[in-house]
């Protein structure tokens, strides 16, 4: 009885050594470089023989940290063929990170009378890219981050905004003749203080952008949107470029309509946009280096176009002739 008991379990361990020789788990992507934001599938593949019975773990979530599950498995299974039949786990995936990633083996279990068995897959690669948003030499053509989407517009859509602009100009133009009117009733000379230069405007929110030290707190987005914005509003005070609602492009194209020249303070204030418009839209994380090189670059970009204050020729005259006497 105890000869029975003991062919009977090497008989069973050599039927289950058998089948774990046949046993293979593979895994693969459909390609193994992507760009972020692309959906590629994820497959599984099982060659095992038709009298066993493998249980495979189901993925959820996440891969592993920065690759998304979204949607599977769908589980294909193909005939049995010389006795073996193959299954088949696909899942979709993405990415929201570039980087380069090496996604762990996945297994498949075999539970009989002998303990547990696990058949490991290889290991997995797949390499996340950044989309190139621009040429080499961006000098030559300037590209949209995003083309902008013009949804056509309807007449009841439109005339009530109409409706309020006309009321709104009414209200002003009383407004305005109403002022005049105080200003004459008064007497003397009013004195009209002009406003500050351009670029002094400028400096002031420069400086007062870095005492908010916005993306040290970790606000990138925060301090992108008010970097540009200081930036548009001062090419709107110095050279009458009302970039405030234009893209990169169309503001940089006004400005060389305005006169300005393609030099290194227009290569300067480009690099500046465009690498606002990809921390903005294309979820860009910029080193700290890089945040501070293109407050630096901002700052640089007002210093050289600024404009070059003038002595009135009545003040130099007094000077001269203030040397005279002396």
């Amino acid at each position: 009885m105890k000869r029975l008991y003991i062919l009977t379990f090497l008989l069973v361990s050599i039927i289950s050594s058998s089948y774990c020789q046949e046993v293979k788990v593979t895994a693969s992507i459909d390609t193994s470089r992507i760009f972020i934001g692309d959906q590629v599938h994820y497959s599984i593949t099982i060659d095992q023989p038709s009298g066993i019975k493998l249980t495979v773990p189901v993925l959820k979530d996440t891969l592993l940290k920065n690759i998304d599950i979204l949607a599977g498995p769908v589980i294909d299974s193909s005939g049995i063929k010389d006795g073996r039949f193959k299954i088949i786990q696909k899942y979709l995936i993405s990415s929201f990170d570039s980087g380069f990633y090496q996604i762990p083996p996945v297994y498949a279990e075999l539970k009989n009378e002998s303990g547990l068995k696990r058949f490991y897959s290889d290991y997995t690669q797949l390499e996340v890219m950044r989309v190139k948003i621009a040429p080499a030499d961006t000098a030559l053509k300037i590209f949209d981050i995003i083309k902008p989407y013009r949804a056509p517009v309807t007449l009841n859509e439109i005339l009530p905004w109409v409706l309020l602009v006309a009321i709104l100009g009414v209200i002003i133009w009383f407004a305005i003749r109403y002022i005049r009117k105080l200003k004459l009733t008064k007497k003397g000379i009013e004195i009209v203080s002009d406003p500050d230069p351009a670029h002094i405007i400028a400096f002031r929110e420069l400086e007062k952008l870095k005492e908010e030290q916005l993306w040290q707190k970790g606000e990138i987005k925060n301090y992108y949107t008010k970097l540009t914005e200081i930036l548009r509003q001062y090419l709107e005070n110095r050279f009458k470029v009302f970039s405030l609602e234009l893209t990169t492009s169309e503001t940089l194209e006004a400005l060389i309509k305005s006169g300005f020249k393609k030099d290194t303070s227009y290569n300067l204030l480009k690099t500046i946009l465009t690498g606002a418009d990809l921390v903005k839209f294309a979820k860009h994380k910029p080193e700290p280096m890089e945040n501070e090189s293109h407050f630096q670059s901002s700052w640089d970009f007002v210093l050289a176009t600024k404009l070059e204050e003038t002595i009135p020729e009545k003040a130099v005259g007094k000077e001269k002739s203030g040397e005279g006497i002396l």
